[in-house]
């Protein structure tokens, strides 16, 4: 049974859900606000099995729809067709958790402007979950993207030197449990090439059950 958070994250988010089986192309103003980091989202897609939702700005349904008939030529052609030619796509395994492994916490919440924090970190508007070493060197964190009040995702980075500690994988399961707690359902996106991304996943307690997510995101 789908967890009620997730059912209303993806409602939310998406402007619909669920679908029925093959692709649903639909409008949701929130394509053109900003997103968590202040920039938009013009094109967004969940997968479940057979069943699809690919969510647009109002004004692109037509055009989408169109493409979304030509299915392999869909993602190349996504982001012209939503007004955005030349931003990227990314195609992800889209994941979540309502039961994070029982790791160890390892981390420290600290607010996002602190010194030391690498830049994708600084994008967070609220307090970001991270390890330091013994002189105070940032090894590894997590932000929470916050996309509405329903489903928070999880992002990880760790530097070259501090990997194969599992640092990651404690890390995403206390940021998890931390959502939970706040009322809302983590999830956990990453492209199907990164390996180490699916295992941190996999060992924080964040299952591939064969969704996918892709959509159109600022370079």
């Amino acid at each position: 049974m789908l967890d009620r958070r997730l059912h209303l994250h993806l409602a939310t988010w998406l402007g619909q859900w669920p679908a029925g089986p093959g692709l649903h192309v639909v409008g949701s103003g929130r394509r053109t606000r900003p997103a968590w980091d202040g920039r938009p989202r013009p094109a967004i897609a969940v997968h479940a099995g057979a069943s699809g939702v690919l969510s647009v700005a109002p004004d692109r349904i037509a055009a989408v729809r169109e493409l979304a008939r030509h299915p392999d030529g869909l993602l190349s052609a996504l982001p012209a067709a939503v007004g955005y030619p030349g931003w990227a796509v990314h195609d992800d395994v889209f994941r979540w958790s309502v039961a994070p492994t029982a790791l160890p916490d390892v981390g420290e919440w600290v607010p996002p402007t602190t010194a030391g924090l690498p830049s994708w970190l600084r994008l967070f508007d609220r307090s970001v979950l991270i390890v330091r070493d013994q002189r105070g060197r940032y090894l590894a964190g997590v932000g929470i993207k916050r996309h509405d009040r329903h489903g928070h995702e999880l992002a990880v980075g760790t530097v070259p030197a501090a990997r194969g500690r599992g640092l990651a994988r404690r890390l995403v399961a206390q940021a998890a449990r931390r959502v939970l707690d706040d009322g809302a359902v983590p999830t956990y996106l990453h492209d199907r090439r990164n390996g180490a991304s699916a295992r941190v996943a996999e060992a924080a307690g964040f299952p591939d059950r064969g969704w996918r997510s892709y959509g159109v995101y600022p370079n």
